[in-house]
């Protein structure tokens, strides 16, 4: 595996570490809003599509398919490319191919445009987020657990507000409105610019400073199993988080024969508790070690999924959050393990990742979806609940120090 073999070497060296740039860190996670949020209206506008085009599920299926394969897929090739041949405006291309993809489907007028241009919005996001990782780790002044939490944040907002401007703006307005979004990415694509001439800047100081050689002081082994389980516990993470994101409204109908407004309030509750959790693992993590973050917040998490089947609605809405909370906090701490388990490889292992997230939560929609169908949405959740059951990998990852 290069990965371990790189790190093996522990040539990677590293400048004294510096104050954080939190005008950048908020820039950043900012940019990160308007570009998950403008992902976000690839899904959001579906129904508008189906009818406009007389789309059948296999049709979105495929839409969805163009979209998160070149999202993800692409997303490692990237940070592998940009690690080796460093590339600070790169990011800046990366709302070139958004606002390309937003223009071409506010104006598409066959299957086929369609499909080209929600690829373009994919690509677009491949180049973003190993990139905008990269900067936000940049200007962590090594803080990078909280760096990472609150970029991510930034993005989980965004998601959440893509169904939002969907309902608002295109609903109403039609399909040709997302060209006002196409113009959304340039303003963007002008915020970057300027983050990418402070990180120009920035590189050419650390290249100006004396460097301090850095090692994790593991073998090549024991970095690629590390990196194993880690993905392995993302897949844990993301499939159990797809069950909540695209079934608890049917699961909470379904149940307590709630309406869908209750449902819907219910899953926002989530998806809050969710954004919370994100910020916070970064932090903790910084000040007591990633290991000990996924313990809790993959293992920790299993004795409220084994409740929830069994819940009554009160009891419900309780677990839901604590769930949202303890399982988002994860991410940061794994992907920052990750990049210390790399040192020097942070394009590559953020955009694998990222990567991973995308595929793990388009899979995971696809295989819950088909459960479901052949048994029932509740044992969907009694067969989810044992997901977490896989953190006791944990075991199994070194403590890092810092060298």
């Amino acid at each position: 595996m290069t990965i371990a073999t790189d790190t093996a070497k522990a040539a990677t060296a590293v400048a004294p570490r510096q104050r954080a740039a939190y005008s950048v860190i908020f820039a950043i996670a900012a940019c990160h809003l308007l570009n998950d949020m403008m992902q976000a209206l690839v899904p959001a506008i579906y129904p508008i599509l189906k009818e406009t085009y007389a789309l059948d599920f296999a049709q979105i299926g495929l839409i969805t398919f163009c979209f998160q394969m070149t999202a993800s897929v692409l997303q490692p090739v990237v940070g592998a490319i940009t690690d080796k041949r460093p590339m600070p405006r790169s990011i800046v291309f990366s709302m070139v191919f958004t606002a390309c993809g937003l223009a071409l489907v506010s104006q598409a007028s066959h299957y086929g445009m369609l499909l080209a241009a929600v690829a373009m919005i994919g690509v677009g996001s491949a180049i973003f987020h190993p990139e905008a990782a990269r900067i936000a780790r940049s200007a962590s002044g090594g803080r990078y657990g909280f760096a990472q939490s609150f970029f991510q944040v930034g993005g989980n907002a965004g998601g959440a507000l893509g169904p939002l401007m969907a309902a608002l703006i295109i609903v109403s307005g039609g399909q040709a409105t997302l060209l006002f979004f196409a113009v959304v990415a340039l303003v963007n694509l002008a915020i970057l610019w300027k983050i990418s001439s402070w990180y120009r800047g920035h590189r050419a100081a650390q290249a100006a400073r004396k460097m301090t050689p850095v090692s994790t002081g593991l073998s090549r082994g024991r970095v690629s199993a590390s990196l194993v389980i880690l993905t392995v516990l993302l897949f844990s993470k993301n499939f159990y988080m797809q069950s909540m994101t695209s079934y608890l409204q049917f699961y909470l109908i379904e149940t307590f024969h709630v309406s869908v407004h209750t449902a819907q309030m219910y899953l926002f509750a989530f998806l809050a508790a969710v954004a919370v959790g994100t910020f916070a693992g970064g932090p903790i993590g910084d000040r007591i070690g990633r290991k000990y973050v996924i313990w809790i917040s993959i293992l920790g998490v299993f004795p409220f999924t084994a409740a929830l089947p069994y819940a009554s609605l009160q009891a419900s809405f309780v677990l839901i959050m604590v769930i949202g909370f303890i399982l988002a906090s994860a991410f940061s701490a794994i992907v920052v393990m990750g990049q210390e388990l790399v040192p020097g490889r942070v394009g590559l292992i953020s955009g694998l990742f990222y990567g991973l997230s995308f595929g793990f939560g388009g899979i995971g929609a696809a295989v819950l979806g088909q459960i479901a169908d052949m048994t029932s949405i509740g044992f969907v959740y009694k067969l989810c609940a044992f997901l977490p059951l896989i953190g006791l990998l944990t075991v199994f990852l070194p403590n890092i120090r810092r060298r």
